[in-house]
């Protein structure tokens, strides 16, 4: 295992190199703002892949269109068969996957900073399965439609998030404690997940499982416009405190010394992570592993400290777009829902790291 030397020599070693890709802007009125140069980079070439697998995705598909024709027709130039395919079938399903991707990066970098653990993600802390089960709850009990399913699949995610704080409070939320009870929280909304399965008839339990897997199939303009609305008011608000977060990291009393409130900065930012993934679960199910991975794939993209907040949305939007592309290459246009996709490479993923780990003589 690794020791608090280790750590701190680690932290020494990052802050070093993000010191030596960084360069100082000063403005005419004395302010100076540091510019991580790698860091930028990264977010800028994680923005094009996401954006270049969103236009090779709306192309993809039973009626193929080239990336050439799917711009034309997006800037309002293509003939009124490619317009229908492209704006009315594809675009609302390809710019879900985005904001998707990116509210599941953006929630799990958060967990993950405020967890001070790289497992700290919504797939462990059990916020993912608290969602299902609310949307579970609609589907079994009241035949609910995709709008009901939503709201359940919604209020299911703050219902566990609201649980998973106040379990873990006591003189404040601390990581350790806080993982502790998200996996307690995620061992029994999968025991009442396999309940209602259960009771459910069979095209009923067929929906269910189609929509636990996670799928992007039949998404349309009424999951991305309240997604979007979502995302347009937390985002922001999340990097207006990405200072006071990355402060938080160095522990609490240093954090109230240098004049941030962290149990305020603490509850706002989890309150925007369990609201970004419980969205995101409620408008495509619970893909899992983007949410684990994202974060820690942007941090070694951009050796940066800190929770990297940019990176790690922009590296989940990348994900989940081109997990959907693959899965449409592969195996053809909705034969395979796009969290197997992102299941298996997330595992694949972890086992490398456990294994680099182990290499490294760190566990």
């Amino acid at each position: 295992m690794r020791t608090a030397g280790d750590n701190a020599t680690g932290g020494e070693a990052e802050a070093s190199g993000a010191a030596r890709t960084g360069r100082t802007l000063r403005t005419r009125g004395g302010l100076s703002v540091r510019l991580d140069v790698r860091a930028l980079t990264v977010v800028v070439l994680l923005l094009l892949a996401a954006l270049t697998a969103g236009v090779l995705l709306v192309g993809t598909g039973d009626f193929p269109i080239g990336a050439g024709d799917v711009l034309r027709t997006l800037f309002g130039r293509g003939n009124p068969g490619q317009e229908f395919i492209v704006n009315e079938l594809r675009l609302p399903r390809v710019l879900v996957a985005l904001l998707v991707g990116a509210s599941l990066g953006l929630g799990g970098a958060l967990f993950q900073a405020l967890s001070r653990n790289p497992l700290g993600s919504p797939d462990i802390l059990g916020l993912g399965q608290g969602a299902t089960a609310g949307a579970l709850t609609v589907i079994v009990l009241f035949s609910g439609g995709a709008t009901q399913i939503t709201l359940g699949a919604l209020a299911g995610g703050l219902g566990a998030g609201f649980a998973l704080y106040v379990l873990a409070w006591k003189r404040g939320v601390h990581g350790y404690r806080l993982v502790l009870v998200g996996i307690g929280m995620s061992a029994i909304m999968t025991a009442v997940n396999g309940y209602l399965l259960t009771k459910a008839d069979l095209f009923e339990a067929a929906r269910a499982v189609v929509w636990m897997t996670g799928s992007l199939s039949g998404r349309d303009w009424d999951q991305v416009w309240p997604l979007l609305g979502l995302c347009a008011v937390l985002v922001p608000l999340v990097l207006a405190h990405a200072r006071g977060l990355r402060m938080m990291e160095m522990g609490d009393d240093v954090s109230y010394a240098l004049g941030v409130r962290v149990e305020r900065v603490r509850l706002l930012l989890m309150l925007a992570a369990v609201l970004l993934t419980a969205a995101a679960t409620a408008a495509a199910g619970p893909v899992s592993f983007v949410a684990l991975t994202a974060p820690q794939l942007a941090r070694r993209l951009t050796r940066a400290p800190g929770p990297n907040l940019l990176a790690s949305l922009c590296m989940g939007a990348a994900l989940l777009v081109s997990a959907d592309w693959i899965s449409q290459r592969v195996f053809g246009a909705d034969q395979l829902p796009v969290g197997v996709v992102t299941g298996v490479l997330g595992g694949v993923y972890l086992l490398w790291l456990l294994v680099t780990e182990r290499k490294a003589g760190r566990i």
